[in-house]
């Protein structure tokens, strides 16, 4: 028997976490924490599982929303078993101490649980399990009623460096666990790696762009040529630009982009800024680079000129220097460096700011990308409107699926059932309706946190 239990993630993209009982065996794919909430209301609803078997954590990659509130859950289930790919495990480092720093900035917290200390992440870390991509291991539970174990592998998803797609075997049955899978290539990325995933019995299938017409994204190389003439028109002007980034990832993939532009002599020559965690995150990539699959193994990001911007402690400085800054967090965050700099960016009139990647509707940086020159917005629910001086514009680099290529994965696996996750309703039915419509065959369900169901 195979039992299907969302935690959270089933209808949004935050603390994704998923419940998955394999003969006996209790499977986590995923254990998120929701970037947009705060305490209690921030993690996975692991309450739902109290009674039920938990053996093992399968982290499909290292973004908060996927692996945030792993130290919680191991403070409720310190027995569990946790396994990722070796470069999951290596950035995991990096993102969960300095989520800890984060935490430790607001004790307030403590009030709804136990914050967790540095100690506990070096802990954590050193208990994750890390495999190679598409090395098979077994794992079987202390309450397995099946004389068979699991098999289980990870399998590029070309989301980020270490992501991966899981595939569960258990007798003639398969299980694939997409993650935040990328059919296409972005700048350092190559697409997903699906070779041998074929005839799956359940699809577990992520829809963040399902909603998104494909249109308004455009390609990476369209929209890299976007980008550059808009930015060498910002500098030219003796402006500088802002470009909210994800530290993890977009980080790493933008810095690429404006390198090789500037290279190749279609991006005027400026400063580029980075900071905080980014950089060891890019440092991991560099280490990485002959053993994962990706477009150039010679690129090394930290011979990349760059300035640290923690190291600029008056902002007039870019009044004077045309700049590209590259902060996080990509959805301009409240208290983060983006969100910081964003309030004098603001006030300057031959400034921009470039949004660049997916933002949340109930994000400032949403609110900020659905304005224009001139408006006033409220960038949090509190805050006084603010006009908008500067410019800004919307670029699309997805480092998701687009929607047509979810059907292709879908296509590519030939599943009997798809589950649809990670996506907002509309995101979900846009993609449901599309799946049964091309593949009648297919069945198509839609998780619900909190409900489980027999595959």
């Amino acid at each position: 028997m195979i039992n299907f239990l969302p935690l959270g993630g089933a209808d949004e993209i935050g603390a994704n976490c998923f419940y998955l009982n394999v003969f006996g065996t209790g499977n986590l794919l995923d254990c998120g924490i929701h970037p947009r909430k705060t305490g209690l209301d921030s993690l996975p609803g692991f309450g739902l599982i109290e009674d039920l078997p938990l053996d093992f954590v399968l982290i499909s990659h290292a973004h908060q929303d996927h692996i945030g509130s792993l130290p919680f859950l191991v403070q409720k289930f310190p027995h569990v078993i946790i396994y990722s790919t070796t470069q999951t495990k290596e950035i995991a480092e990096a993102t969960l101490h300095n989520a800890a720093n984060i935490l430790a900035q607001n004790p307030s917290l403590e009030n709804d649980f136990k914050i967790y200390t540095h100690e506990e992440i070096d802990l954590l870390v050193r208990s994750i399990r890390g495999v190679n991509y598409n090395e098979v291991i077994s794992i079987k539970g202390m309450r397995h009623t099946s004389s068979s174990g699991i098999n289980v592998s990870f399998h590029d998803a070309g989301h980020i460096l270490g992501s991966a797609g899981i595939l569960l075997e258990h007798n003639n049955q398969k299980i694939f666990f997409s993650g935040d899978i990328n059919f296409s290539d972005q700048s350092i990325m190559i697409g997903c790696d699906l070779k041998g995933i074929r005839n799956i019995d359940v699809l577990i299938l992520e829809s963040t762009y399902g909603s998104t017409d494909s249109k308004k994204l455009g390609t990476w190389s369209a929209e890299t040529e976007r980008l550059i003439k808009s930015a060498n028109k910002v500098i030219h002007d003796g402006g500088s630009i802002l470009i909210p980034v994800f530290a993890l990832g977009k980080t790493q993939e933008l810095l690429s982009l404006l390198h090789s532009q500037m290279i190749k002599r279609k991006l005027t020559e400026t400063n580029i800024f980075t900071g905080g965690v980014g950089r060891e995150i890019s440092n991991i990539y560099d280490r990485n680079r002959y053993l994962t699959r990706r477009s150039s193994s010679d690129l090394l990001l930290k011979e990349i000129p760059q300035q640290n911007i923690f190291e600029i402690e008056d902002l007039t400085y870019f009044q004077k220097n045309p700049s590209i800054v590259l902060a996080s967090s990509g959805m301009i965050l409240e208290g983060t460096t983006s969100f910081k700099l964003l309030d004098f960016w603001m006030h300057q009139k031959n400034f921009a700011v470039f949004g660049v990647g997916y933002m949340d509707e109930s994000t400032p940086g949403f609110r900020l990308m659905n304005s224009q020159k001139g408006d006033k917005i409220k960038l949090t629910v509190f805050s006084e409107p603010k006009k908008v001086n500067c410019s800004v514009e919307r670029f699309y680099f997805p480092s998701h699926s687009i929607r047509e290529d979810l059907i292709k994965v879908a296509k590519s696996v030939n599943p009997r059932k798809v589950i649809l996750v990670h996506g907002d309703i509309n995101s979900k039915d846009w993609l449901g309706h599309k799946i049964l419509e091309l593949y009648p065959h297919i069945k198509v369900a839609s998780a619900e946190t909190g409900k489980s169901f027999l595959l």
